[in-house]
């Protein structure tokens, strides 16, 4: 790989101020694709779910699929667009081995949505406004895998596979206008705005949005201009950005790297790059072409898209909560900070915490094991917490048996294993284990005075007035009972019988 020349991040913002377009794209998650019938399902086999109108054979004509226009005007209004009226699909003309028609059907100069926002919360609380330029409709391309090479990519490749099950798949682009004004933190604005969008798109329930599947990519386009300039600089864009931390970086390495070129009085090239995340580098692609290369003209075969005022009125009083709102509505409920909000959004605890109370638990209960146990098991195992083998219900059952002091906290987490492990719901596996807390008062005596009786220079200590030194005492019996007994209750028997008051 070549290697690219960069300024520091702060000579960069000393002189240059970043201006940032990002362009996400999302894939709609309905069943069929957006003008076939063919199935979207993924895992197919390769050119198993084709036909001849999303393969462009001859003939064809395509048909615009109607939750797709749907999912299109509900993203619009979450992002507090304008709905268009009237608009129709056009026809972007390039050649791409994986566009079998050698050309996509997009939205060009006439898209469903427009001239919206979305406000996006900072790591420090901050409040940004993203301006919206448009949303609008269009297909995915099919896939390319290029075999031979060292790194997956067409170069140095021996051939190349094509499978169309993508191609026709729909997708929504949702185009910001030029984000200026965020100085240094353009970063980390970029990754809190693709972030906040991820976000409203689940909650809109049109797509699962997920980044590492690429349900949703990120094009990151950057510009730098010296300070007191109001002409915007000559802008690279950057590909298919699949992870919010990939956004931050690629938007970082770029301006270190536009100022390089800037400062060292060269000319930055207006083209495509590819992000890598191994060291959150990028690297030429092909030069971009502007609009008018592309020969835009509208789609012959597909009449226009005219939503009913009073439907997409409709549609809009069906709005879920959104997530900033709904956020700070469980913040308050919850009693918690901003910046642990924040850290529950960030591993992905919201909405299984959320579930979990709603299947009994406390909310201190569901936050504890959802970003202690179980955020720790999804870190080793390299999945998210939804992909974890566990229930909400389950956790709540976990949170119902220590609050009954069935479990204590050691005990729980043992229980919490067994049903990763697949053993069962948790009072199977407290059962096949043997995990719940001796309640025994009998059998919890006789552990307690065994452990007098062993450490009588400690107990004789605690009898003095060394509280602290009960423990050790605790410790014993915790010992001897394998864990399973309870440590305030131990406590509580240990000064009971010392005749110390706690």
């Amino acid at each position: 790989m070549t290697v690219t020349d960069l300024v520091s991040y702060e000579d960069a913002l000393a002189t240059y101020d970043p201006v940032m377009g990002l362009e996400v794209h999302v894939e709609l998650g309905t069943k069929t694709k957006m003008f076939c019938g063919c199935s979207t399902e993924l895992g197919a086999e390769p050119n198993s779910q084709t036909c001849p109108t999303c393969l462009g054979l001859p003939g064809s004509l395509p048909v615009v699929n109607a939750i797709g226009v749907e999912s299109a005007v509900k993203i619009g209004l979450a992002l507090n667009c304008d709905i268009a009226e009237w608009c129709r699909f056009a026809r972007k003309n390039y050649f791409y081995p994986d566009m079998p028609k050698n050309f996509q059907t997009s939205q060009y100069d006439e898209p469903i949505a427009f001239n919206g926002y979305l406000d996006v919360q900072l790591e420090d609380g901050e409040i940004f406004r993203v301006e919206i330029e448009r949303a609008h409709m269009e297909e995915d391309t099919g896939k390319s895998l290029h075999v031979g090479g060292a790194t997956g990519r067409i170069h140095g490749a021996s051939h190349s596979l094509l499978d169309y099950n993508r191609a026709g798949i729909p997708l929504i682009e949702i185009v910001t206008k030029p984000i200026e004004g965020a100085g240094e933190r353009a970063p980390e604005v970029a990754k809190a705005y693709v972030a906040e969008l991820r976000e409203v798109i689940k909650a809109l329930d049109v797509s699962e949005a997920r980044m590492d599947k690429g349900q949703m990519r990120c094009d990151v386009n950057l510009s730098l201009r010296p300070h007191g300039v109001e002409k915007f600089g000559t802008r690279s864009e950057t590909k298919n950005v699949n992870s919010l931390r990939s956004v931050e970086r690629a938007a970082r390495f770029e301006i270190q790297r536009h100022a390089a070129v800037l400062s060292s009085g060269g000319t930055i090239v207006q083209e495509t790059r590819h992000f890598h995340e191994e060291d959150g580098s990028t690297t030429a692609g092909r030069i971009k072409d502007n609009a008018e290369d592309y020969r835009y003209f509208p789609e012959p075969d597909l009449v226009p898209v005219a939503p009913a005022r009073a439907w997409v009125e409709e549609l809009r009083a069906g709005l879920p909560e959104m997530p900033r709102v709904r956020r700070n509505r469980l913040r308050e409920e919850w009693g918690v900070s901003e910046h642990d909000m924040q850290s529950m959004l960030n591993a992905g605890a919201v909405d299984p915490i959320v579930a979990t109370i709603a299947a009994g638990a406390d909310a201190a209960g569901a936050r504890k094991w959802w970003m202690g146990e179980l955020a720790r098991n999804a870190n080793e195992r390299g999945v998210t917490l939804d992909e974890l083998p566990v229930t909400p219900a389950q956790v709540a059952r976990v949170v119902a048996l220590v609050a009954a002091g069935d479990l204590n906290d050691k005990l729980a987490r043992q229980v919490i294993e067994g049903v990763l492990a697949g053993e069962g719901d948790p009072d199977a596996v407290v059962e096949k284990r043997g995990l719940k807390v001796v309640s025994d008062e009998g059998a919890l005596g006789a552990a307690v005075d065994e452990a007098i009786a062993s450490n009588a220079a400690i107990a004789d200590k605690i009898r003095g007035g060394k509280v602290a030194a009960v423990g050790a005492l605790v410790g014993a019996v915790m010992k001897t009972t394998r864990g399973q007994a309870d440590a305030g209750r131990v406590k509580q028997l240990i000064l009971e019988k010392l005749g110390v008051e706690g």
